[in-house]
């Protein structure tokens, strides 16, 4: 843990005093609710057990609220920020506020849904206060592309929080789920209240821990086709996996043949089913019907929530 002044963190006096200064007006569009509670992100990092030796990437960094707690704890912080001003102005706020520790950070300038290599050494940690408009295929996507993030936590809506977290047969259990858990165990870490951020959302946030699984799932099938089958499965949660299937295998008896093979009734539902079975019924998919269609099943698609314009945003 490296020594820091007091006052090193940002307030709710020194949040609006920066923007001011920086012309910054947080917007809808870009998902914007910045945290001004210093308690509110030493509690993040402390969740999310960042350790000395860590390289934790953070997305949306803001005006730098969360950035400057990960740097107390962390070897290093790399941060990926869209926005042109608040990408401009957090090197001088790191160098400002934790002149000791300024080496130790680094800022890519981009849309998180489109770096594939950040600078450094490989990150093994993910923290975020994710933008909610587009916080499940950001999640996902850093995920698959960074496979040495041993460890994540993000702030997302708590009725997000609640799908990536739940478990089979829960009624908010659907793509989200399964497509988090294909890479991690999944859990709530939390719940933060809306007074900690400016401007105050409409809705309260949670905290969601995803421990990477040290053995990927037992699978002959690759991601892209077991989230091809995800991504059917739950397009139309209401019928049954012979129904909802039967545009993936084919036809309805192909569905059914797939999923007799893989032993899961063909009356189930997606929301039954674990991620290991999703994996089961994607082995057995009708050899006349293995195609490239299945690798247009991306992290990001069928989220179960909006995904804005697919960039993102600040958030802290």
């Amino acid at each position: 843990m490296s020594t820091t002044e007091p006052d090193a963190l940002l307030g709710p006096a020194d949040i609006r005093e920066l923007a001011a200064k920086l012309g910054v007006r947080p917007t809808k569009q870009r998902g914007q609710n910045f945290v001004i509670d210093a308690n509110t992100v030493r509690r993040i990092v402390r969740t999310a057990e960042v350790r000395p030796d860590d390289v934790v990437v953070e997305i949306g960094p803001g005006l730098g609220s969360l950035t400057l707690a990960l740097l107390e704890a962390a070897d290093r912080v790399v941060a990926v920020e869209i926005d042109d001003v608040l990408a401009a102005a957090l090197p001088d706020t790191v160098q400002a506020r934790m002149p000791g520790r300024a080496d130790r950070f680094s800022l890519v300038h981009s849309d998180a849904m489109l770096v594939t290599e950040l600078p450094g050494p490989a990150p093994t940690a993910l923290v975020a206060n994710l933008p909610y408009n587009v916080a499940v295929p950001v999640l996902l996507t850093m995920l698959e592309r960074f496979p040495t993030i041993e460890r994540t936590l993000v702030m997302v809506q708590a009725e997000v929080a609640d799908r990536l977290a739940a478990r089979p047969g829960n009624k908010v259990y659907g793509v989200p789920s399964v497509k988090a858990n294909w890479y991690a165990e999944v859990k709530r870490a939390g719940s933060i209240g809306r007074t900690v951020f400016w401007p105050a959302p409409n809705v309260d946030s949670g905290l969601v821990s995803l421990v990477r699984r040290t053995e990927p799932i037992t699978t002959t099938a690759s991601r892209a086709e077991v989230f091809a089958v995800v991504d059917a499965a739950f397009a139309q949660r209401r019928k049954t996996l012979r129904a909802a299937l039967s545009g993936w295998a084919g036809s309805a008896p192909a569905a059914e043949a797939a999923l007799v093979a893989a032993g899961i009734s063909p009356q189930t539902r997606g929301e039954a089913l674990t991620v290991e079975e999703f994996a089961a019924i994607a082995e057995n998919k009708p050899a006349a019907q293995k195609t490239d269609a299945d690798e247009s099943a991306t992290t990001g698609s069928r989220t179960g929530g909006s995904t804005g314009n697919g960039s993102a945003g600040s958030s802290e």
